[in-house]
């Protein structure tokens, strides 16, 4: 989706990562990424934007998407809601990239140059660990790393921000879903207070998103897509929210939505994406969703503030 270097600044704006090791070298990458004191929670009335503004894979238009300094921007800039991409390394760590192969977003060709097509599942967390996140959009970014997912929550616990967590390509990765919601509860993320207000767990799988409901019917789930308004009640069974491509919905579409009870007997919510400029902010908004995703989250609040 995006270019390298001389066109990351461009592709940023366009839209829809340090693993532990047992050595020293982890301990370096963290400390590296870590911010010198715990982040406290927005204070500013923009905590409280409605639509909700998400933070696409992080801040993504000013830092390297799905790392530790894409959520701290976010954390810097107010926006307490972020969104990431869970896969799986071939030896069963999660860690957050957005794209199965790790070409476009790391150094992965110039390290392991002889792996192509250097997909996530073919490298180990290990490896994965050694590559550089950060330079492709930087040089300021350079040895930013691709986190584990269970970093990825401490560090999400530490900025005081909420998730939109996604499973990208579940069919890659059988068991993934049970998997990952190992990680949120080890590390917090499925107790009352995160469950009820701080997570939603997305995929454009139906599939993926009826497994979470099975395992844990008490999350938020929301399934990426269109459906068709005749199938809203379908999706609804197991969904709590339809998140939507912004091109492909209409004031009537989000409020058939709204017009479904989900799976809690509560309204279906939408959240679209990837609404990056002030105008199509507006529009959406016209439209009462729930949430804005967005690459430049200050754009679409200063829109939909204005």
């Amino acid at each position: 989706m995006y270019a390298r270097v001389a066109a990351a600044t461009t592709a940023a704006l366009l839209g829809a990562g340090a693993l532990v090791l047992p050595s020293a070298t982890a301990q370096a990458a963290d400390q590296k990424s870590a911010p010198t004191s715990a982040r406290t929670p927005a204070q500013t009335p923009a905590s409280y934007d409605r639509p909700l503004v998400v933070a696409h894979r992080g801040a993504s238009a000013y830092a390297p998407e799905n790392t530790f300094a894409a959520i701290d921007k976010a954390a810097d800039m107010g926006f307490r809601w972020v969104e990431n991409d869970v896969q799986r390394t071939k030896d069963g760590e999660l860690v957050i990239v957005h794209d199965d192969t790790l070409t476009r977003t790391t150094n992965v060709e110039q390290v392991f140059p002889g792996r192509a097509p250097w997909k996530v599942k073919d490298f180990t967390a290990a490896e994965i660990a050694r590559l550089d996140a950060g330079s492709w959009f930087s040089p300021k970014y350079a040895g930013q790393r691709v986190p584990t997912l269970k970093q990825y929550m401490n560090r999400v616990s530490r900025n005081h921000q909420s998730l939109v967590f996604e499973f990208k390509k579940p069919e890659l990765y059988p068991g993934i879903e049970k998997q990952g919601l190992a990680v949120l509860r080890k590390t917090g993320w499925l107790d009352k207070h995160h469950v009820k207000s701080k997570l939603v767990i997305q995929s454009f799988s139906a599939d993926s998103v009826k497994e979470v409901h099975k395992l844990r019917p008490d999350v938020r789930t929301g399934f990426l897509g269109t459906p068709a308004v005749a199938d809203l009640p379908k999706y609804a069974k197991f969904a709590d929210q339809i998140n939507s491509t912004h091109g492909s919905i209409s004031r009537d579409y989000v409020a058939a939505i709204h017009a479904t009870k989900g799976p809690h007997r509560k309204r279906l919510e939408i959240f679209t994406w990837t609404v990056n400029d002030a105008a199509t902010a507006r529009k959406v908004a016209g439209f009462r969703v729930d949430g804005i995703i967005t690459n430049t989250p200050d754009v679409v609040r200063k829109a939909i503030s204005g």
